[in-house]
């Protein structure tokens, strides 16, 4: 070693380690167990859009029992939209009061909103999701008339 390399190691810095390390054998307190998991509730069919004949339980998905909320799409994010809108409309209960009000303005709005969807979406859907698009809204549409006109 040269004289560099000797005062290029004396300005360097130490490293120790301080961590205690327990041995298997010595340790004292037992390890932690496990929680056991809640019972999951049992999966339910989902719920259809085809009008008050069809009251169905809540939805609950099968893939929620893993953790997950099932794969999304835009099928999917269509079908909720329109869940909520026919919620509004009074055709569906409420699934958190199990009651069915009508509360046009919020239905207006989502009918709405769908045909924006549907309008900004132009040309970018599969034949499959813009026919779901399109049936959807003009069925809520009529709804909407129908419901409308009634009050």
């Amino acid at each position: 070693m040269g004289k560099d390399e000797e005062e290029q190691e004396s300005r360097g810095f130490k490293v120790q380690d301080r961590r205690r390390f327990v041995d298997a054998d010595d340790q004292t307190a037992p390890a932690p167990e496990p929680e056991p998991e809640a019972p999951r509730p049992e999966p339910t069919s989902a719920p259809t859009a085809a009008g008050p004949e069809s009251e169905a339980p809540p939805y609950v998905d099968d893939d929620a029992e893993q953790g997950g909320f099932g794969e999304m799409n835009f099928s999917t994010f269509v079908m909720g939209l329109t869940t909520q809108a026919l919620m509004h409309l009074g055709e569906i209960p409420d699934p958190m009061h199990e009651t069915v009000h009508h509360d046009l303005p919020a239905a207006k709005q989502m009918i709405d909103l769908l045909g924006i969807l549907r309008e900004k979406t132009k040309g970018n859907l599969d034949a499959a999701e813009e026919q779901l698009l399109g049936e959807m809204l003009y069925d809520l549409r009529m709804r909407y008339v129908e419901v409308a006109r009634s009050r």
